[in-house]
């Protein structure tokens, strides 16, 4: 059965298509104006419209103008008693999918519905089909046999079916992002879509935007209406990155959707309903956020209903020769140069290595010792980083870091180490600021972690007056977010 929606001015045709949609068990939905069809599709999921060529006002070409310019991609079928095969060729040119003439005849009007919903559904599995190959073009797949992943793996194939809203919690580098993927590709809902949205990433004005979407008008800058994340992953899954980051007043309208599965968009009155499952991320102790009234209690519940803990790499040390053997496979493949193994001793240094980056933090490493091999088998020194300190891996912590033996009185701190050269705490403040930003590589999400604050609170000190009085000349223009 699906939703269609007729616009004519005459009352008779629209009650006689509407019995003929009827008897095909379809949901019609009645409008006499173009104000009133707006208003059906700004509050329903329409899967086609069936328009008079001649409007109050416009035509069914310019109604399909319309249409685009609102932002609504919905198939038509255009009627009109003046047939002509201009009108047809206008119509079809214009993005109509059919036209057919008055009087209407059931059969004629039942073969044009059945072939427009024919296209909507080739449409949308190509769509399905067209991200399904970028992602295996990607490959990245979960690698891991060690007892820690299959525990994962086995909770994720029990997950995976469900409608249950999953909570996917682990340190920076874990692989979130991947067994999201493996929890809808798994699913029921593997054939609709798959939208990401990164809470950490977006500008505090435009996040709930991104979330419900906004009509024409809602505010400055706002052309045309536009669907948001819970719009677009009807039917489907949404992925909502970083989920500690959001505000707390959206936090409130989140729960709202997860409870009633329908919301507004910004600057509009009508409710959507949707079909969507959600899969939550976080790096965060979440429960901790909410004792500290930064995170909502009740949001928390409702999304904990299968709470899923990723193990760093440093508990799965096992799966450290499988992964870096894929990386460097990978990379050399595309180089074009010829690696064939990693050496035992390079091996034993890449299991010893505590890795805070966890599975990222390898994937870069075994690229750069890729890239400054020059045999076919991986050495140590191929990990090294600058300095000629030897068999020294990147980290930001040193946890559990090999460092080679000083190399006498001129070594002032250990390597890793940050270096304070005064006790002033907003000297301090600043130095730590500007090593975890080059530890990072100027992400600011990652650096704010390494510091323990918020990126508001990170953006805030990065734009306030450093401590020799200059300010960050980055602060407003940084893309690194």
């Amino acid at each position: 059965m699906a939703t269609i929606l007729v616009l004519d001015d005459d009352a008779m045709i629209r009650t006689t298509l509407e019995q003929m949609l009827l008897r095909a068990e379809h949901r019609p939905l009645l409008a006499g104006t173009v104000v009133e069809a707006l208003q059906f599709l700004a509050r329903d999921t329409v899967d086609l419209i069936i328009s008079d060529f001649r409007l109050p006002g416009l035509t069914g070409l310019e109604f399909l103008g319309l249409l685009r310019d609102e932002g609504y991609d919905v198939p038509l079928i255009v009627i009109t008693g003046y047939g002509s095969i201009e009108h047809a060729v206008a119509a079809i040119k214009a993005g109509a999918v059919d036209y057919i003439t008055k009087p209407v005849r059931a059969e004629q009007l039942q073969l044009a519905v059945e072939q427009a919903l024919e296209v909507v559904r080739l449409r949308r599995e190509n769509d399905a089909l067209r991200e399904e190959v970028v992602g295996l073009r990607s490959a990245r797949h979960i690698v891991g046999d060690s007892v820690p992943m299959r525990r994962v793996l086995q909770a994720v194939a029990m997950a995976a079916p469900t409608r249950a809203t999953v909570l996917l919690q682990g340190e920076s580098g874990t692989g979130k992002e991947l067994f999201a993927r493996a929890l809808h590709d798994q699913s029921d809902r593997r054939a609709r879509p798959f939208i990401k949205l990164n809470c950490a990433a977006l500008p505090e004005g435009l996040v709930e935007s991104a979330l419900f979407g906004h009509e024409k008008g809602a505010f400055t800058g706002a052309i045309k209406r536009v669907e948001g994340a819970f719009e677009r992953a009807n039917g489907g899954t949404l992925l909502l990155d970083e989920i500690s980051e959001m505000r707390l007043d959206l936090q409130a309208k989140l729960l709202r959707v997860l409870q009633e599965q329908e919301f507004e968009r910004v600057g509009g009155t009508a409710p959507i309903k949707v079909n969507v499952r959600i899969i939550a991320t976080t790096n965060r102790d979440i429960a901790g956020e909410v004792a500290r009234g930064a995170f909502r209690q009740d949001l928390f519940y409702r999304l904990t209903v299968l709470p899923l803990y990723l193990p760093p790499l440093r508990e799965r040390a096992d799966d450290i020769p499988l992964l870096a053997l894929r990386f460097a496979m990978s990379t050399a493949n595309e180089m074009g140069k010829e690696i064939t193994s990693i050496a035992p001793e390079a091996m034993r240094l890449l299991q010893e290595y505590a890795w805070p980056g966890n599975v990222r933090e390898l994937q870069h490493a075994v690229e750069r010792a890729v890239i400054l091999s020059t045999g076919p088998v991986l050495q140590p020194a191929n990990f090294e980083l600058g300095g000629g300190r030897a068999h020294v891996l990147p980290s930001a912590t040193g946890t559990r870091r090999p460092v080679a033996p000083s190399s006498g009185p001129g070594d002032q701190a250990p390597d890793g180490a940050v270096v304070l050269t005064s006790l002033n705490v907003d000297h301090a403040q600043d130095i730590l600021i500007a090593e975890a930003l080059a530890r990072t590589g100027q992400n600011r999400t990652q650096a704010a972690r390494l510091l323990g604050m918020s990126v508001r609170t990170l953006r805030a000190k990065l734009n306030a007056p450093a401590a020799d009085g200059t300010m960050d000349a980055d602060a407003e223009t940084d893309p690194a977010e």
